[in-house]
């Protein structure tokens, strides 16, 4: 068993600091700040452009674009365009963006379930060094 998680680290570092494998780059695209966020939002329901952005609040236009963009291009989200005046695009996950979204609130809720644990941890480690 640790040799299938060696080789999955070992897929997921960088060979020579210069290329990174496929599966890193999805996975820094899924857990990023925004990234996440957008995941988790989505799972609701489909959201317009402004209204995912006031759902998540704190993202620029050009973060949210980009964003979003990425997690397109990886098949995470679709993008419905509308050719109606004015236009309208909605945003909403695609069965392997729902996937990836459903990992990521787990461990959001796992994180916020063990948080205790994690500052009790953290006091003890500062509490040791110093």
């Amino acid at each position: 068993m640790a040799d299938s998680r060696t080789t999955l680290v070992n897929r997921a570092r960088a060979a020579d600091g210069a290329t990174t494998c496929p599966e890193r780059l999805v996975m820094e695209h899924v857990t990023s700040r925004w990234g996440t966020l957008v995941l988790i939002a989505l799972l609701d329901r489909p959201y317009r452009f402004s209204e995912l952005r006031r759902e998540i609040g704190g993202v620029s236009e050009k973060m949210l674009a980009q964003t979003l963009r990425t997690l397109e291009r990886d098949g995470l989200v679709h993008r419905d365009a509308r050719p109606v005046i004015p236009p309208r695009v909605d945003y909403s996950l695609t069965d392997l963006g729902r996937e990836a979204a459903e990992q990521v609130r787990d461990l959001a809720l796992w994180t916020e379930r063990r948080m205790a644990a994690v500052e009790r941890a953290r006091a003890a480690y500062d509490a040791a060094k110093a």
